[in-house]
């Protein structure tokens, strides 16, 4: 079988390694898919979803990316993502909150609430709970 080895890593540890049929990420013109032979690529990556296939015809897994960048050489996927997470690490409580407290501070219009942290707080928690609850 054809395939791709993947490797993605955060700051604080190896996500995920190993060989898959396919990835799908959130570029930042869109999401965009993977396979073997695909054309070297460097692309950034927003907050979003990945999906990944093992073997063709298997059960994809999805995981919460919050943003990054993503190599694609030689059948080698390299991905530093700035926090990557299985559907099954998701903390539902803790995002459900964190989603809570990013409404707040954006509804808040206080001067000394930085509105862009708070936004992309809110995008990162409702894409947790999007992947956990799919």
């Amino acid at each position: 079988m054809k395939t791709l080895k993947v490797e993605v890593i955060t700051p604080s540890k190896k996500a995920y390694k190993g060989e898959v049929f396919s990835i799908t990420v959130p570029g930042s013109k869109g999401n965009f898919q993977v396979l073997y032979n695909h054309a070297p690529i460097l692309s950034s990556l927003e907050i979003g979803k990945v999906k990944i296939v093992e073997k063709e015809g298997a059960e994809p897994q999805f995981f919460a990316i919050s943003g990054g960048t993503v190599e694609v050489l030689n059948n080698k996927v390299l991905i530093l993502a700035e926090s990557f997470e299985a559907k099954s690490e998701i903390d539902v409580e803790r995002a459900e909150k964190s989603k809570q407290r990013a409404e707040a501070r954006i509804s808040s219009k206080k001067k000394e609430i930085d509105l862009t942290r708070a936004e992309i707080s809110l995008k990162r928690a409702i894409n947790r709970l999007k992947i956990a609850k799919s």
